[in-house]
């Protein structure tokens, strides 16, 4: 006899959305167009705090920003050159805000503490949300009209951001990219050099107690590493204090999934249109697969997943809905 869980209304997890934690960095006072710098102790990690988190920030008395966090209302979205490194390329913070961080991530091999964020308090070894990134002006002028290469960017050219997690101190295998900028596509149309605040999902990442920002670009020429400007800009960095839950989880899905517990497959019978993505994540929060929903009845191969309870996660139109399975 086969066990079925139902999908009404909504959905119940026996576990509630978390609230979420957000840094917005519009508490850190700062006087107008100008950005967080603290020459004290030299060499030393002079960050700040803002929701769950702390920023590294690592300044030299003699030669300046040596790399991490500085939190900036800086508006230029005009001026080239390392002279506004703290600007962003949106020219405000997201969603008008007047306060952002800008973020230099100089040598990864010997600072790379100074863009590690350390969770802090009720949000260590929970997971991280995301948050919204955009390119520094310095960088986007860079790869536009070139830097240290004669010409900017073309054809097969890319800006590329990786977060990585810490658990525990280790470094986890996990790691989330996005491109900053991409020019990989034959098509023209679809080449960009990001200049709007556009949302970082790190969820996949699932507990952790730290993360590690790491850039890297297409643009080697002379043979002395990166040549684009190692400069971007993130606002409302959100954490997710609480055991991981599924946020707006109030939906009109309908539907069933079945076995439960299952074995080697999973069936999912949906009655909504609009529902897109299947997804299960273990009770970490990490996503161990996604399915494209592209029939009314699924079919979801869970052969390969270790026993454990799981969750399921139908996700389109807006809305999300999950519940429990166990794999046998």
């Amino acid at each position: 006899m086969r066990t079925i869980t139902l999908f009404f209304s909504a959905l119940v997890l026996g576990t509630t959305a978390p609230a979420q934690t957000v840094a917005t960095f519009d508490d850190l006072t700062l006087a107008t167009d100008t950005a967080y710098v603290n020459y004290v102790a030299t060499g030393t990690d002079v960050g700040f705090y803002d929701g769950n988190a702390h920023f590294p920030c690592v300044y030299d008395s003699a030669y300046g920003w040596q790399g991490g966090f500085a939190y900036s209302d800086k508006v230029d979205s005009v001026h080239s050159g390392y002279g506004n490194e703290y600007s962003a390329k949106a020219a405000i913070g997201y969603a008008g805000s007047a306060n952002y961080a800008a973020v230099y991530c100089s040598d990864p091999v010997t600072f790379a503490f100074y863009t590690r964020v350390v969770l802090t308090g009720i949000a260590v070894n929970r997971p991280v949300a995301g948050f919204y990134v955009t390119n520094s002006t310095y960088a986007y002028n860079a790869m536009r009209d070139g830097y240290f290469t004669a010409t900017a960017f073309d054809s097969g050219s890319w800006f590329l951001l990786t977060i990585k997690g810490y658990t525990s101190g280790v470094l986890t295998s996990d790691s989330v990219n996005f491109y900053l900028a991409d020019y990989r596509s034959p098509d023209s149309a679809s080449r960009y050099i990001l200049k709007t605040w556009e949302w970082v999902d790190l969820t996949s990442l699932g507990n952790v107690d730290s993360l590690q920002f790491h850039l890297n670009s297409s643009d080697t020429a002379g043979g002395f590493g990166m040549n684009t400007p190692a400069f971007f800009c993130i606002d409302n960095f959100t954490t997710n204090p609480g055991s991981l839950g599924v946020q707006n989880a109030q939906s009109s899905y309908a539907g069933k999934v079945y076995p439960n517990p299952a074995n080697n497959v999973l069936y999912m019978d949906i009655t909504d249109s609009s529902v897109q993505q299947l997804a299960i994540m273990d009770m970490a929060g990490k996503v161990v697969s996604t399915t494209e929903a592209t029939s009314k009845h699924m079919e979801i191969n869970t052969s390969t997943l270790p026993a454990g309870t799981y969750l399921l996660q139908l996700s389109g139109g807006g809305k999300t809905a999950t519940t429990k399975f166990v794999k046998k």
